[in-house]
């Protein structure tokens, strides 16, 4: 089952690995790249020496190429009205655990974009694959990333999107569908075209140079197969590797991906000021947002933290994050290499 990309990543099935902050873990990623397919890391919300450690921790597990997956949005814009305002709409929440909601929200992560040290700790340690999540990174971070001869990988969620990352320089792209589980790659949460997987690869199949790797809604080998008949060249999983033992989604995350609510995803920017696919809860019905400016990502996100923290202390998980794609019920419990043994004879069927 060759093809360049393969070649280009060094790995040899065509099934990669979503970076899933918060979930994917280095012992996740290091068994799916031992597996024959590329394993991720993310390290988006990670300062540099977390980063470091992440990285150097998952080498230590494998020989095998890697994917270190980065935020590159646009950093957050303060504006003390629109904060206030989206903290005076939580106060109430807050209140029903007996706590106060902040008075003032943190810029908890630290875009590429603006982080000279993440991209100095990255030529240091390289990676073999670096990937972009929100957008593109400044070109000569592109082109110092690939004078080290790391692989770069950019999230599209449309044509235009893709015309520039290619015109940026980076190796292949990631067609996000609209069926993802988690954040929307979208560079501008202004401009999505709402594009589902199997339109999103025809199109860039056809219209762009570089390799397609169909991201959305593919948890089989039957969707695998789907996408490289449009014209991908691999296909990258996420909510499939949330029920692995090696992930680190926790107990109410993953009994929610096996039950009923697995069939009720959506999209919402009420989270973390981006729109994010997951599974319904009060984060997706409890506040009444209409009117309302959101506070720049991450800033929002800071203040979901703060509920879920409060909520938690009275074992309450109605505020939890628990993204997941729209092939949700199809999560299997299993080990990282079983799962990718079982992707791969689907595969060879």
């Amino acid at each position: 089952m060759s093809n360049p990309l393969l070649s280009l990543l060094k790995i040899e099935l065509p099934i990669l690995q979503s970076p899933m902050v918060g979930v994917s873990t280095p012992k996740l990623a290091a068994a799916v790249s031992a597996a024959g397919g590329l394993g991720a890391i993310g390290i988006g919300a990670s300062n540099v020496d977390q980063a470091r450690a992440m990285i150097r921790e998952t080498a230590a597990l494998t020989d095998k190429p890697f994917n270190v997956n980065l935020f590159c949005h646009r950093p957050a814009i303060h504006d003390s009205a629109r904060e206030a305002q989206w903290l005076s709409v939580l106060a109430p929440v807050f209140a029903e655990f007996g706590a106060d909601a902040p008075t003032s929200l943190r810029e908890i992560y630290t875009s590429f974009v603006a982080d000279p040290g993440m991209l100095q700790m990255l030529l240091e340690e390289k990676p073999a694959v670096v990937s972009c999540h929100f957008g593109l990174p400044p070109q000569p971070a592109i082109d110092a990333l690939k004078a080290a001869g790391i692989v770069l990988l950019c999230s599209v969620t449309s044509l235009a999107e893709a015309r520039s990352a290619e015109q940026a320089g980076v190796h292949a792209l990631v067609a996000q569908g609209y069926e993802a589980g988690g954040h929307r790659g979208v560079f501008d949460p202004q401009q999505d075209l709402q594009m589902g997987t199997l339109a999103l690869v025809r199109v860039l199949a056809r219209a762009c140079q570089l390799p397609v790797i169909a991201a959305g809604g593919i948890m089989d080998g039957a969707g695998i197969k789907a996408v490289m008949q449009l014209g991908a060249s691999a296909a990258q999983l996420g909510t499939a590797f949330i029920l692995c033992p090696e992930s680190s989604a926790n107990g109410a995350y993953r009994e929610a991906l096996k039950g009923p609510r697995a069939h009720q995803t959506q999209v919402t920017s009420v989270i973390s000021g981006r729109p994010a696919r997951g599974m319904i809860n009060r984060n997706f019905t409890g506040f009444d947002v209409a009117g309302i400016e959101l506070p720049d990502y991450p800033l929002t996100y800071d203040a979901n933290k703060a509920l879920n923290a409060v909520a938690t202390t009275k074992a309450n998980t109605d505020f939890a994050v628990q993204w997941a794609g729209q092939g949700a019920p199809l999560a299997r419990e299993l080990p990282a290499a079983a799962l990718m043994n079982l992707l791969a004879a689907q595969l060879q069927d």
